[in-house]
C-alpha cells in the first residue's frame, strides 16, 4: 500500500500485514522499529530529507523543536503514522 503525507512530499510504500503489526492498541514502539529496519523499509526511510520530515512532523503538533531534531526518532514517528494512516482507510474500507 502507498502512504503519502500530507505535504505531498514523503511516501512510503508498506504492506497491509506491516502496518497491522505497527498500529495496534497500546505501545508500537518496538513494531515500528522493528519494520524500520527491514530492507525494503529503511531503504525508504534513508531517502527522507530530514528538514522535509521535520517540517511535516511539524504540522501535527505533538513535538516540540528539541524533540523534531531527534531525525531517527523523526522516522520512527513517520513510520508509526503512516502505519496508523494505512489502518484507519482499511477499517474505512471494510
Amino acid at each position: 500500500m502507498w502512504w503519502t503525507s500530507s505535504c505531498g512530499r514523503i511516501e512510503l510504500r508498506i504492506l497491509r500485514k506491516q502496518a497491522e503489526a505497527c498500529s495496534h492498541q497500546g505501545p508500537c514502539d518496538d513494531d515500528v522499529e522493528a519494520l524500520s529496519k527491514e530492507p525494503a523499509i529503511a531503504e525508504q526511510l534513508e531517502a527522507i530529507d530530514p528538514e522535509i520530515l521535520r517540517c511535516e512532523l511539524r504540522e501535527y503538533g505533538a513535538w516540540d523543536d528539541k524533540e523534531l531534531a531527534d531525525h531517527e526518532q523523526n522516522l520512527q514517528r513517520v513510520l508509526w503514522i503512516a502505519a496508523g494512516d494505512i489502518n484507519e482507510d482499511i477499517r474505512r474500507t471494510k
